[in-house]
């Protein structure tokens, strides 16, 4: 049959200058296929077609997720655990002898994770529009996070360890994370909390393997042989994650710096983003508090290495356990009633069980187990406010996530200096350990302002957690009258 006696058929053609929902984009595609059934021709005029793998399981999803929570566990579990590698720089005479060092020493594990924070509000943008760089920025941020702990190994000045083991390996964990962010609302819908808090509880993870890793490599080879040591494990690991960091989607076919359409800004008048922003911040300058300082809280008990070092392996590990479950319970509980309890039973777990019952190991213990758990749990209840704000919108998901990201890393570098300040002002308290009994005491009161502190950050932000469930409250009362 000659070309101009065919059947005419519709051209179908996917100009993707944005980000497609997952939905609409399974509809064209399922449009196009029905099409192909009816009228052979189609196939030959169906261009950037492209059979998508299953969503919410299958192959595709499930390995891409082992991936990238590998990846969490590796960019955010080493700054977690960096507890144990300040105990012993504080003990180094080459490190303390320098100027600024008590106060610089601390800032290596905000910065490497607070830079992260911050730098989502231009990368998650970026990635969302640019998605044919999203592999690329994962291999050059794999290479940066490697080679700036090596380099770190080989410092002799705390300034060269704050810039390598503090800034630039926060630089390659920001282009190393944020592509594999952007993956998961591809190859997750429904199942979306749930996934969120199984790739945020590699944060855990890596949290409770280093601290028993970390003290038996230093214990052998020294702190800068085991840093150069875990450099090199942590490229090696990267290494077979890199298939699996994936798209489920065809890469969008980008023309031109603007894309199509207005962007919704909808999500700048909306009270519980903002709400739930605040939150995040207020929160964010108490949670990193007790995870930088547990061990070195500790070391006050005259208990050994390997025990201070347990304490932060047991909050990192309940950790892990907290942000599944509250990832899963996000899926059919009002999140706003989950951040509530969680920030209210991590204010009286600071109170309670630090400030009072931690003048012993089992104590201190105790407290890890309650604030990892409940308070490790709260980034994982995001996902289930920012999906209704951005309307399943996933380029807007993401540039939410990135404003979040941006008010906890405000917290998180800055709760540092607040604490290293709140520790100097106790030094002059002299309370007899033996007389008090608590762990208000410990350190002969060093520790007091730090719990009081973080336990007034988590009880102001469950007061402000009020205000976002009475305003959703609210809204589903006005569309329950509506309907």
């Amino acid at each position: 049959m000659s070309a101009a006696n065919r059947p005419s058929a519709e051209v179908i053609e996917l100009d993707i200058r944005g980000t497609i929902p997952v939905a609409s984009f399974d509809s064209v595609l399922l449009r196009a296929s029905v099409a192909s059934s009816i009228n052979p021709v189609v196939p030959e005029l169906v261009r950037n077609e492209s059979i998508l793998a299953p969503v919410d399981g299958g192959f595709g999803a499930w390995s891409f997720l082992a991936a990238a929570f590998l990846v969490e566990t590796i960019v955010w579990g080493f700054p977690s655990a960096f507890g144990v590698f300040l105990a012993e720089y504080l003990k180094n005479p080459v490190y303390l002898s320098q100027p600024g060092a008590t106060s610089l020493l601390p800032l290596i594990g905000s910065l490497s994770t607070g830079i992260i924070y911050c730098s989502g509000v231009v990368i998650y943008p970026f990635t969302s529009r640019y998605p044919q760089w999203r592999r690329t920025l994962i291999l050059v941020g794999g290479f940066i996070c490697f080679a700036s702990l090596f380099g770190a190994s080989y410092a002799t000045t705390v300034n060269q360890l704050v810039a390598l083991q503090g800034v630039l390996y926060a630089i390659g964990g920001s282009l190393l994370y944020a592509p594999c962010l952007c993956y998961v609302s591809e190859w997750f819908v429904k199942k979306q909390g749930l996934a969120n808090g199984v790739l945020s509880a590699g944060t855990a993870v890596g949290g409770l393997i280093l601290p028993f890793i970390i003290p038996r490599l230093v214990a052998v080879h020294g702190a800068s042989t085991a840093l150069r040591y875990l450099s090199i494990a942590i490229g090696i690991s990267l290494i077979p994650c890199y298939p699996f960091l994936k798209g489920r989607l065809p890469v969008a076919r980008v023309q031109g710096p603007a894309a199509r359409g207005a962007p919704d800004r909808a999500w700048l008048t909306s009270a519980p983003f903002w709400l739930l922003a605040a939150v995040s911040t207020m929160q964010g300058f108490g949670y990193f508090v007790p995870i930088l300082w547990l061990p070195t809280f500790a070391s006050n008990l005259d208990i050994s290495d390997s025990n201070s070092s347990l304490t932060l392996a047991v909050l990192n590990g309940a950790s892990a356990v907290g942000r599944v479950v509250m990832g899963y319970a996000s899926d059919n509980i009002d999140p706003w009633l989950l951040i509530l309890s969680t920030l209210g039973t991590s204010a009286l777990a600071t109170f309670i069980l630090w400030g009072v019952l931690s003048n012993s190991f089992a104590g201190l213990l105790a407290f890890g187990l309650v604030y990892g758990v409940m308070a490790g749990g709260f980034t994982s209840l995001w996902p289930a406010i920012v999906r209704p704000i951005a309307k399943d919108d996933v380029a807007l998901i993401t540039s939410l996530y990135g404003y979040l990201l941006l008010t906890r890393g405000i917290g998180n570098i800055a709760s540092t200096p607040v604490s290293n300040a709140l520790l100097r002002t106790n030094q002059s308290v002299s309370i007899p350990y033996h007389q008090t009994k608590t762990g208000f005491a410990v350190g002969e009161g060093r520790y007091e302002n730090v719990i009081i502190y973080v336990g007034i950050c988590f009880a102001a932000a469950s007061v402000i957690s009020v205000g976002g469930w009475a305003v959703e409250k609210s809204r589903a009362q006005r569309d329950h009258v509506r309907g």
